[in-house]
This record gives structure tokens, sequence and C-alpha cells, in this order.
């Protein structure tokens, strides 16, 4: 295993910032839409179209932002973006002790964590691989995605209980806190970084905007995977407004329960990440993607089965357990290959091409659960998405489809 002191004491300050940020987004997992139902008593279709139109919306201000992201230091703009969703979401309590709070108000905070969050991860990519050896890509992205899961884990639970001593808002205070710290720990990070070049033309011309999509469709094996991730990703994450209704309305969870059932699962996230540099070097990267891609996305038509009771806590439990094991183990795998097969001065625009798109599908498919859940039923609409998950598989690389003009990589990074 790499120890610490080969990534180095800068990366050490990276993750312990990336961890603040995910500690405190682990205790709002879920806030807004938690605060739509709770405190404004929103319905389905509200609850999907907050987490919808929201990342919708920050996807489009994302665009502009790519290629000035790309021709700036990095660190930065990962500070100003942290900066940036520190201040929207502090807006949230301050409306709401003042009784001001409204469903645009959340639409709008929504928006702007979600441009944020695209170009502090296309940023923060571009700095890892300048950071990070290549042979230690994997195992750096490793970290990042086991204190995800691990975040995630403990967050929500304490915020359930924190939603029922303190009231819908306290996750938000501690999301806005943890980008804070966020902001502060990457200030802390020494060394000189050099500001990319230039071309001298305008970085934000049309061509520019498009560069991160070109790469992205030239390159056989990205294409299909940021299809295939574009489908999983979106499919997976339009089911949470809708079991937030489902579990929180329909069938009575107390938040607490809400919170656990998807927590405890996430532990799961720490085996995935953990197998990861030793299941690439065992069976080869192409073979993960095939196998563990397809994995991850046979499990979600169990949440259309929940019922009330203890019964149906340990069925999301399990359904969230099976896909987190597979979504964690591949994560990394993507992350790392996405940066070996893109140049340098492609990064943060690939990274914000990647992540928009993403965005763009989680809104889209989002909108369309909610509308199909206020049509039929929240557990209709979760059927459906079980279903059509299944189909994702078949746009999978078939084979390493790495073009014969790249060198080739190492199949594992022992």
């Amino acid at each position: 295993m790499v120890g610490r002191s080969r990534l180095g004491r800068q990366f050490g300050w990276l993750w312990a910032s990336y961890a603040v940020s995910a500690y405190g987004s682990g205790l709002g997992f879920g806030a807004l839409p938690l605060i739509a139902v709770l405190a404004l008593r929103a319905g389905p279709a509200e609850v999907s179209a907050l987490s919808a139109v929201g990342p919708a919306v920050g996807a489009l201000i994302a665009v502009p932002l790519a290629p000035w992201v790309e021709f700036r230091r990095k660190r930065p703009v990962m500070i100003m973006m942290d900066l940036a969703r520190f201040a929207a979401m502090a807006t949230v309590p301050v409306a709401y002790a003042f009784g001001w709070l409204g469903f645009v108000q959340l639409l709008v905070v929504s928006a702007v964590v979600a441009a944020a969050k695209i170009a502090f991860n296309a940023a923060g990519g571009a700095y890892l691989k300048a950071l990070v050896r290549p042979e230690d890509l994997l195992v750096a992205n490793a970290r990042f995605e086991s204190t995800n899961w691990s975040s995630i884990a403990v967050g929500p639970p304490l915020g359930g209980a924190a939603i029922g001593l303190f009231g819908p808002v306290a996750t938000v205070v501690a999301d806005a806190i943890g980008y804070l710290l966020s902001a502060l720990g990457i200030t802390a990070i020494r060394g000189r970084e050099e500001a990319p070049r230039t071309t001298g033309k305008s970085p934000v011309r049309a061509g520019a905007l498009l560069d991160g999509w070109r790469h992205i469709m030239g390159h056989p094996g990205l294409r299909a995977l940021y299809f295939n991730n574009m489908l999983v990703g979106g499919l997976i994450m339009a089911t949470e407004p809708l079991l937030a209704v489902l579990l929180l309305r329909r069938l009575g969870f107390p938040p607490w329960q809400y919170g656990l059932a998807f927590a405890a699962p996430c532990l799961g996230g720490l085996i995935g990440s953990r197998l990861a540099r030793r299941v690439v070097a065992r069976f080869g990267r192409h073979r993960v993607f095939r196998t563990v891609g397809t994995l991850r996305a046979v499990w979600l038509i169990g949440l259309a089965f929940v019922r009330p009771g203890v019964v149906g806590l340990v069925t999301v439990m399990a359904v969230e357990l099976a896909i987190i094991i597979n979504m964690s183990l591949y994560g990394p795998v993507l992350a790392t290959y996405r940066l070996e097969h893109t140049p340098g001065h492609l990064v943060a625009r690939t990274l914000s091409a990647w992540s928009i798109g993403q965005q763009a599908s989680i809104a889209v498919l989002t909108a369309l659960a909610g509308l199909l859940a206020d049509v039929t039923s929240p557990r209709t609409a979760l059927t459906v998405a079980g279903l059509l998950i299944l189909t994702t598989p078949l746009l999978l690389p078939r084979q390493d489809q790495t073009p014969q003009h790249e060198p080739e990589l190492s199949r594992s990074h022992s």
C-alpha cells in the first residue's frame, strides 16, 4: 500500500480539506429535499423539481466556467468555489430564522452549489493530476472515494438526530461550515503553483467551451463510459427524492430511520474503494468496467418492494449496500482512467464536460421520475427506474478501447 509520505504532505492537506467538506455534506445529505418536505410541505413533483432544476441550471452556469478554470491556477479556484458554496448554503438558515424561506430560494441555492461543485471538481482533478505521480493516481482516487462513503455513513444518522433536536436547517449549517473549513485547508497547502499557459486567445471562446466534449467523444473508451455513467448516475439519483417522499410521508419513517437507511450501507463504500487497486491488479481494468459496471446496475429494482417497518428498512439498506460496494470499487478506477487518458491542458474542461453531462442527466431523469410519481405513485416511478437501469450495461465498452495513437497504459498500479 502507498503510504502518506509517498503521496506527500500537499496531498495530505488536499485530502484533509476534501474530508472536512465531505463530512459536512454527509451531515447535510439530502438536506434541501428534506427541508422542502418537512418545512415547506412539498409534494413529489416539487421535491423532484428541486433535485432537478437546481442541478440543471448549475450545469448551464458551469459551461462557460470550464475554460475559465482551465486557464487559471487551480488552488485559488477551489478556494473560491468552496466560499461560494458556503455563502449560498448560509442563506438558508438565515432565511428560515426570519420566516423568509421559500421554494424559489432553495432552487437558487441548489443551482449555485451545483455549479460551484462542478468547477471545484474540475480544478481539483487537474490539481491532483499535477500533484500525484501517475502510478499513485488510483490509490489517491481510492482514498477520496473511501472518504466520501465514510462521510455518508456517519453523516446522515447524525444529521437526522440533529434535525430532530435542532430543526430542519441544522444540517445545512454543518454543510456550510464544512465548505468554509475546506477553503481554509486548501489555503494551507504550500508550494508554488505555476499558471497554465495560454495561447493569447480568449479562454471562453466558443471552441474552448466544447473542447472537453470533443475529447470525450473522440476517445472510444471515454465515450462509452461517459454515456453509461450518465444513465446509471442519473437513474440512481432520480430515486432519492422519490424515496424521501415514499419513506417520510407515505410509509411514515422518522427522519433518523431515513438517514440510517442510507448511512449504514455506505460502510460498503470503504470495502469497495479499498479493493479497487487489488482487483485491478488481478483482473485488469477492462474486466472491472464490464463486471462491476454491470453489478452496480442490477439492484435498484429492489427499492420498488419497500414496505413499512423493519422489513422495509432492511430492504432499503440491503439494496443500497449492494449498489454502493460496486459503485465505490468502480468509481476510483473510472476516475483514474479518465485522468490518464486526458492531456494535462484539457483536464479541467474534460472533467467539467463530464460533470455537466452527469448533472444534466440527473436533472432530466429526476424531473421525469417526479412527473411519473405525481401521475402514478413514487413506487411506480421507482419500478420504472429499476427496469431502465438494467439496460445500461449494454453501453459499457465491449473491449479495451484505448486509441492506438496513445501509449499503452499499465493494467494495474502495483
